[in-house]
């Protein structure tokens, strides 16, 4: 069984054991760009795909280049339904869709556990449910869940990827801005269509982060929101264009001088070097934090995350005085 690289495996069951290449492979499986040369579904975007497949925006850009140099993806512009301007779209070669098929078929020839007998997983598929969505519903152990262990940021309901539960925590943030002043203006409303088209976010997801914002109304000052979206934007070493221009479009929307952009950039590119899924778990700490107490169970689950993701007891205690420090302010 083929495991992730430490930064790509931060999705739930059997589906965090594939590659975000193959994961890739089995979303655009079937996925064809509509005739006429104009339109196509926001899916096939580099957002789509990323929010299918539970790895943060900046890392698809690597893989899909990757993809695309060995043959198995076609590149082109479309128009996007929605969208202001043409974006680059993805789809298989017909060598992506031969690979993608034989890694179909074997994964569904896989035994899997399931009201206490061993049957092939293809058994439990109906064709035209997406490969992917199946999948969220394998642990590692190969056991089958009626409902699934993880969704998409893509998808309405459900429990998001930690990585992805990273993003809704700073959409839940800006909306809290946002809602400062009891309202959302139209400018405020479009920096915050970017940011959520930028992850790939559903809308019926979104209006629940804005309206968890609003009752909660503990507003973030936005330099806080923005160094945040820095640390995230550093996450891999380097800030990519799409991010620059995120980055810009808030700075300037919420009267974030050059100076303050500047002293916040240098404040996080010194920043002391912690683990790689560091800020992932400080989302996760504040989550538990919400109500102001973290439970035994929380705990337990916290205790059991720092040793999957490899984070010390030191930088747990910096996430909670981080924390405190914050609540004081």
């Amino acid at each position: 069984m083929c495991y992730l690289p430490k930064e790509d495996n931060m999705v739930d069951g059997y589906l965090g054991t594939l590659t975000t290449e193959e994961r890739t492979l089995l979303h655009l499986l079937n996925q064809q760009l509509p005739s006429g040369g104009w339109e196509a579904p926001a899916i096939l975007t580099q957002a789509g795909i990323s929010a299918a497949v539970h790895v943060q925006r900046k890392h698809i850009p690597r893989t899909l280049k990757r993809m695309e140099s060995n043959g198995l993806l076609n590149v082109a512009q479309r128009h996007i339904p929605g969208g202001k301007q043409r974006k680059r779209v993805y789809t298989l070669t017909e060598t992506g869709r031969e690979t993608a098929e034989s890694l179909r078929d074997r994964i569904l020839a896989e035994q899997v556990n399931h009201n206490d007998s061993s049957v092939p997983l293809r058994n439990l598929w109906t064709s035209p449910q997406p490969v992917l969505e199946l999948l969220t519903h394998l642990d590692e152990g190969m056991n089958y869940h009626d409902a699934a262990l993880v969704s998409p940021v893509s998808n309405p309901e459900g429990m998001a990827s930690i990585d992805a539960q990273y993003g809704e925590k700073l959409v839940q943030r800006m909306f809290a801005r946002a809602w400062e002043d009891g309202k959302i203006t139209k400018d405020e409303q479009s920096l915050l269509s970017e940011v959520v088209e930028f992850l790939g976010m559903h809308p019926e997801r979104v209006r629940r982060l804005s309206n968890e914002a609003r009752k909660s109304l503990k507003i973030p000052p936005p330099e806080e929101v923005y160094y945040d979206m820095i640390l995230q934007a550093l996450d891999d070493g380097e800030i990519v264009q799409e991010e620059i221009d995120l980055l810009n479009t808030f700075r300037i929307h919420f009267g974030i001088d050059q100076f303050t952009h500047n002293s916040l950039l240098e404040k996080a590119r010194n920043s002391p070097v912690v683990s790689e899924q560091y800020h992932t778990y400080a989302a996760a700490v504040r989550t538990a934090m919400q109500d102001q107490i973290i439970t035994v169970d929380e705990h337990a689950i916290l205790r059991t995350l720092r040793g999957t993701l490899g984070i010390s007891e030191a930088e747990h205690e910096q996430i909670m005085n981080d924390l405190k420090n914050t609540e004081q302010r």
